[in-house]
């Protein structure tokens, strides 16, 4: 069992220093090491709790904290939280230090303008881990394509009426 909180604890480390742009960035890779490498989820329990975090403020640590107590419990859910807090948290503090510091350099600009679409790449890599374990057919096309359409079209729609709306479509698709 300790052997398995270092290893959430390690786990979600390497995640929060590789997480340029995000938590969304790291879910390929999130998705890698919890389900492939670990074992500690199957693709359908790790699409769940990808599904239940961005129902709440504070998606991706939400997913991350439902991670770590799955597998070892409330101690897990600490570990797995200080681990994926703790080197954002220093380097994002650090970094904000040095990022205003060089406020109008051109290295700056040119950094930020190499990033930006690197963070979007990672982002689409994360958006294809889940599609892969949710979308099997037409109807899941359809449901994925709304929920897209509606979020980048639609003004003030929270995001969590489509997961709920797709529960909803799922439960009714049972009977």
């Amino acid at each position: 069992m300790q052997d398995q909180n270092l290893g959430v604890f390690g786990v979600f480390a390497l995640l929060s220093v590789l997480a340029v742009g995000g938590g969304s960035a790291v879910l390929p890779e999130m998705k890698t090491l919890v389900v492939e490498t670990h074992h500690w989820l199957n693709d359908d329990q790790f699409r769940d709790i990808y599904g239940l975090g961005q129902m709440a403020p504070g998606p991706n640590m939400l997913m991350v904290i439902v991670i770590g107590y799955h597998v070892t419990g409330f101690l897990g859910a600490f570990l797995a939280f200080l681990g994926f807090f703790l080197p954002a948290g220093l380097i994002s503090f650090v970094g904000s230090r040095l990022w205003d510091h060089f406020e109008g350099s051109p290295w700056r600009r040119a950094l930020q303008d190499g990033m930006a679409p690197l963070v979007v790449g990672l982002m689409i890599a994360g958006v294809i881990a889940i599609a892969r374990t949710a979308i099997d057919g037409w109807a899941t096309i359809a449901l994925a394509v709304g929920a897209f359409l509606g979020v980048a079209f639609v003004k003030r729609v929270n995001p969590s009426l489509f997961i709920l709306a797709g529960g909803l479509i799922g439960l009714a698709a049972l009977r």
